[in-house]
């Protein structure tokens, strides 16, 4: 058995999505600090963040669009995890717009469906947030009617943020899909036979979280 890393870290000042905060790492409790509380030399850490939930590699999860949608808490664990994953290469596709041919032929039902475009070769660098690949609203439709139970994206986002409308979402989520976004090291997966797993903390009265993406191989 492998398992393959498909999260970003997340580091103190980065910047995931232009015009969201960069999370702030420091310690709540320091060991030096500590010391005055324990005996015999024991000592312990204490570390804080302070993060907006659209941070590193992250999941959507219905509430994050819809008002009346599953928070992270409502969401059921066969969503997120121990998912049979499929990986779609498109790195060779013409232009940002992912259409439906992607998966022409494709099972996708049931499956955690990973798009590698290889976008995350620019993370943080500016060339990340610009012309980035993302699905069309008939990619997303296709994916909703044919069963996917989760879509995950290694790029800026799964819609065109060059406008104000978000289908890919709206489609997705309103279906219940999860959405995982900014994920990397998809080239280190096959295009089928492994396990998936994006599952967030089980925090009411949100819809977006970072999570550990990873894949689980043999």
């Amino acid at each position: 058995m492998r398992l393959i890393d498909l999260s970003h870290p997340i580091e103190h000042g980065m910047v995931t999505y232009k015009g969201l905060p960069a999370p702030v790492i420091c310690d709540h409790l320091t060991f030096e600090a500590s010391r005055a509380l324990y005996e015999g030399g024991e000592e312990f850490s204490i570390a804080r963040i302070d993060m907006v939930a659209n941070t590193g590699t992250y999941i959507d999860v219905p509430a994050h669009r819809w008002r009346d949608g599953d928070d992270l808490a409502a969401v059921v664990l066969e969503r997120v995890a121990d998912l049979p994953g499929l990986c779609v290469d498109a790195t060779g596709a013409d232009g940002p717009a992912l259409g439906p041919e992607l998966f022409e032929g494709l099972e996708l039902a049931d499956h955690a469906v990973l798009v590698r475009t290889d976008w995350s070769r620019n993370w943080r660098t500016d060339a990340y947030f610009e012309d980035h690949p993302f699905l069309t609203e008939v990619a997303a439709t296709q994916l909703r009617d044919r069963g996917a139970a989760l879509v995950g994206i290694d790029s800026h986002n799964i819609d065109d943020t060059r406008v104000r409308t978000r289908p890919a979402h709206s489609v997705l989520l309103r279906a219940g899909v999860p959405i995982v976004e900014h994920m990397t090291n998809l080239a280190a997966l096959p295009p089928k036979g492994f396990r998936f797993t994006a599952a967030p903390p089980k925090v009411r009265g949100m819809g977006t979280f970072p999570v550990r993406a990873m894949a689980r191989i043999g």
